[in-house]
């Protein structure tokens, strides 16, 4: 998009150097040089492509957004100059030039990233904040020895969830040129070029990858299903997960051993491990079925299995020990001769013979699971593996053996890799969380209550009425279900989803689901509706007598997702374990409650602030009632990619954690554009993983509020402070007449519907009201039109209000922000999002409103906000400026606007066309191509 002879690229002189800028050190320098690079191929493209007319199109537009960012004016008016009248044709060409752009400048950022870390490694500089060995010299600093830390690391489980959700805008042909372009601009001969002929044929490689996107369809010509979305998470697998897993923990075993020799010869327990959503979360999607949780479970059995046959396929290559050099052991001689291998060939070779062995096993077990593995078939028909375990012992032969005669750096190098990925992934490859609505357990458990003729009206009775039927039901072993009743269409839906999930245990192992999730949850009695159900195919047991407790395969997690939701979930989890049977239990399962915090609708239903106090009191307030009952908490954290739905720094959001909370286990969403920003690249999601398992060991180890004998003044202060942000965000979003109609006036809201970027609808019910929207395309729409309101609305009247012109109590909140984790990181996101928001192009969608007058009284008040939270947030931090604490931040989202600008500027005016009656495919697409391009370019919008 830039020519060599152009003015300025993102406010920088160009180079007139064609040639690849070497990534010399860890300066800005090579990050802007591939920036410049990139930007000009583009331009190159668009001009040999398109034709001059649209290159000088789309320079024109590029150089009056850099121009107006760069004096600090609003660049509406320069770009509307531009872009007014511009023929539908033309608009498309300027979306998807700017919108690649952006694509590009994620890439550059990442490889800059990923260069930084790797300088300051062969540099030989301190561990980096959030690396594993960072923790572990925090930990040795405070002499904490071996022994303590490997109770610790024993106690640890860490899983990222991933989860579909419908921000994820980037197609899976797109991230593997976006992975080719990655590794060309991180090529480490790129400084080392012998002559002009090999920088020009490095630099026609990316000319290459540029030209195939631009040629390139960036949306999907049909919506996704959800079994799409399945195989598209399967495909982070194979491009990270698979290598960075195992990987990271040989890192953390090799770190605690230097550290604590001692350590030398203990085995390390796997510590992260990763899970899902995608084919079992039917809360709010219809199209999740019975059927397709059996495509879900066998789709991600069958990759396991692939991978673990084509481990054992190289393994057999690579272990070619002779016996007339070596002596194995008996046992790994007995797998030999138990392969059933009597090829000659390999008749001196028992390592081969036995992984071979392994193989035919391995791939019977596959087979018997109903796994048809893609690959060669094996030499014989050997008796199956009954379990992942039994894997594990035979690699353990294996092991050992090699040990035995000198080959030990071999065993470590090729085969424990292999078998901490037999041991990480299983046959099951991850655990699969089922999820539904608390109002649909409900009404089916209603149903079968009413037709067995136990209760015939379960839904009208009290809270303590319903606790007694259902305290009845579980425990006795008798059935709800008949074969002669005819039941609803949602009662046979539900029941079809769990004898699915039975089924798919038996087959794979209880490891595939061990949650079930309840949304919505509220009371008692909406956790035992789920062991009612879980009772009817078998997944729940009864005791076999009054002395027996029960058993349940699958641990029951409610869901807290309100404001008035969290703030009773400790009453709600005391009350539990006053029923005798349910604490039984779940001491039965190893006593641990987890507990699922909803971070979006919490924010939906309070604003950012109120939100996130009430994520944290209602933390506090469960590890004392877990205390108090007798059991373990594990959270689990709904997350989202933005800030308004608890995005930010992994790291830095699990040490704000208060005290207690983490205790070793942690389970975490990973949704939307997040998943492909996270794992789409190794080197990213070695970094992510790391951080969050660094976070969790230092979180369970370290004290860290920092509020010390203040922590009971400071929550005072921020209940408070809490209320108020909550009285100002509800004054607005609920309390404010027209509000609904000016938010689907002057966001793509609508639109956002038709894109093709998820299976779930995007509100729960057919209903225009805010209640039933989904947190997702409410975050989502608010950073389109770049108001980014869930991120800070409130947040300055509550700070004001509470200061009221006290000095003392500002210094107060100065004093809080400095200690405390907690508040430094709320205020630390909020920034960031602060920084995102642009007022001056979200006025430009005023125009889309029909009742200009009262949308601009609103717009009026939400500018006010906007100001004053600013104001509190330099105020209380002490900086001049957003993002004064994180500059390369800073500098990318400054990068950034000029070329997020002009897809705003015309996502209104087309928002504009196609509402008055431009209801032709083009608009449609050019809009959705919008929306696609300002998510990339915000990278955490959703």
């Amino acid at each position: 998009m830039v020519p060599v002879t152009a003015g300025t690229v993102l406010g920088m002189p160009d180079e007139a150097s064609a040639g690849p800028v070497s990534p010399v050190g860890p300066s800005d320098e090579a990050l802007d040089g591939d920036i410049r690079l990139l930007g000009r191929l583009l331009g190159d493209v668009i001009r040999d492509q398109e034709g001059e007319a649209t290159f000088a199109l789309v320079e024109r537009v590029r150089r009056a957004s850099v121009a107006s960012r760069a004096a600090s004016e609003d660049p509406s008016a320069a770009l509307t100059r531009e872009l007014d009248g511009i023929s539908i044709d033309d608009a498309l060409n300027v979306i998807r030039a700017f919108s690649w752009f952006s694509f590009f400048a994620n890439i550059a950022e990442d490889v800059h990233h990923r260069r930084r870390r790797r300088f300051h490694r062969l540099a030989g500089s301190a561990p980096q904040r959030g690396s594993v060995a960072a923790t572990f010299d925090a930990l040795h600093a405070l002499n904490h020895d071996g022994r303590r830390v490997m109770e610790r690391l024993r106690s640890v489980s860490v899983s990222p969830v991933l989860t579909a959700h419908p921000t994820e805008v980037t197609r899976a042909t797109v991230l593997d040129v976006r992975r080719e372009i990655a590794q060309l601009l991180d090529d480490p001969s790129r400084g080392i070029v012998g002559d002009a002929s090999d920088a020009q044929a490095w630099e026609g490689e990316l000319r290459l990858r540029v030209s195939t996107l631009w040629q390139t369809a960036l949306l999907r010509m049909s919506k996704l299903r959800v079994r799409d979305e399945v195989n598209e998470a399967l495909r982070y697998y194979d491009l990270s997960i698979f290598e960075e897993l195992p990987r990271l923990h040989r890192t953390v075993e090799r770190e605690a051993r230097a550290r604590w020799p001692e350590l030398v010869g203990e085995s390390m327990p796997p510590l992260l491990r990763f899970g899902s959503w995608i084919g079992g979360d039917r809360d709010g999607n219809p199209f999740v079925t019975g059927e397709v949780l059996a495509f879900a479970t066998t789709r991600q059995a069958t990759v396991a299995f692939e991978r673990h046959l084509g481990a054992l396929l190289r393994l057999s290559h690579e272990l070619s020990m002779s016996e007339r050099l070596i002596q194995p052991t008996k046992e790994l001689l007995g797998l030999a001769v138990a392969s059933c291998d009597e090829s000659p060939f390999r008749a001196d070779e028992p390592y081969r013979r036995a992984v071979r062995g392994l193989h035919a096993r391995l791939h019977a077990a596959a087979v018997t699971r109903g796994v048809a593995p893609v690959g060669p078939a094996p030499h014989a028909l050997l008796e199956a593996y009954g379990s992942p375990s039994d894997l594990l012992a035979d690699l353990d032969v294996v092991i050992a053996s090699l040990r035995s005669h000198g080959a030990a750096d071999i065993a470590d190098a090729r085969v424990v890799p292999v078998r901490r990925s037999v041991e990480l992934f299983g046959f099951h490859l991850c655990t699969l969380d089922l999820r539904q609505n608390s109002e649909i357990h409900g009404a089916v458990v209603d149903e079968l209550l009413r037709t067995s003729k136990v209760c015939a009206d379960y839904v009208e009775r009290s809270e303590p009425e319903r606790v007694a039927i259902l305290c009845g039901e579980l425990a006795s072993p008798r059935l709800l279900r008949s074969g002669f009743v005819e039941y609803s269409e949602q009662t046979v839906s539900e029941l079809a989803v769990l004898d699915t999930a039975a089924e798919s245990v038996r087959r794979f192992g209880e490891d595939l689901i061990r949650q079930y999730v309840i949304s919505k949850c509220e009371s008692v009695s909406d956790v035992l509706e789920v062991a009612i159900l879980l009772r009817e195919v078998g997944l729940f047991r009864p005791g076999a007598t009054t002395d027996d407790a029960p058993t349940c395969g699958i641990a029951i997690v409610p869901l807290f997702e309100t404001i008035d939701d969290l703030q009773r979930s400790a009453s709600i989890i005391r009350s539990l374990f006053d029923l005798a049977p349910y604490a039984r239990m779940v001491s039965a399962r190893g006593g641990w409650q987890e507990v699922m915090l909803g971070y979006s609708d919490s924010n939906k239903d309070g604003g950012y602030l109120a939100a996130n106090w009430a994520l944290y009191r209602a933390e506090v307030d469960l590890v004392a009632a877990a205390g108090e009952v007798g059991v373990r908490l594990s959270l689990f954290h709904g997350r989202g990619g933005t800030v308004g739905r608890g995005g930010g720094p992994s790291y830095d959001a699990i040490l704000a954690q208060p005290p207690g909370s983490v205790d070793g286990r942690l389970r975490i969403t990973e949704q939307g554009e997040v998943v492909a920003a996270k794992f789409a690249d190794p080197d990213l999601a070695r970094r992510n993983l790391e951080a969050i398992l660094a976070a969790t060991i230092e979180a369970s180890s370290i004290e860290s509020e920092g509020l010390e004998t203040d922590a009971r003044s400071a929550y005072a202060i921020m209940d408070e402070i809490g209320a108020r942000s909550y009285d100002a965000y509800r004054a607005l979003v609920y309390e404010t007449a027209g509000f609904v109609e000016f938010f689907r006036a002057i966001t793509p809201i609508s639109e956002i519907g038709s894109l093709n970027i998820g299976s779930r609808p995007a509100s729960r019910k057919a209903s225009n009201r805010i209640e039933d929207l989904r947190a997702i395309p409410w975050v989502f729409s608010w950073s389109q039109a770049r108001i980014m309101l869930p991120g800070w609305f409130g947040a300055g009247s509550a700070f004001e209000g509470w200061v009221a012109g006290s000095v003392a109590r500002e210094a107060q909140l100065r004093d809080l922000h400095d200690r405390w984790p907690f508040l430094r990181t709320v205020l630390s996101n909020m920034s960031m999002v602060l920084a995102k928001t642009d007022l001056s192009l979200a006025g430009r969608y005023l125009a889309l409103a029909e009742d200009h007058v009262s949308a601009g009284r609103i717009f009026e008040r939400i500018a006010a906000e906007h100001a004053l939270a600013i104001s509190w947030v330099k105020r209380i931090t002490g900086a001049d400026a957003l993002l004064a604490d994180n500059p390369p931040m800073a500098r990318s989202i400054r990068n950034r606007f000029p070329y997020l600008d002009p897809l705003n500027v015309l996502q209104a005016d087309l928002l504009r066309r196609y509402r008055a009656g431009a209801d032709d495919e083009l608009t449609r697409r050019a809009i959705q191509l919008t929306i696609n391009g300002v998510a990339t370019g915000l990278r955490n919008s959703g």
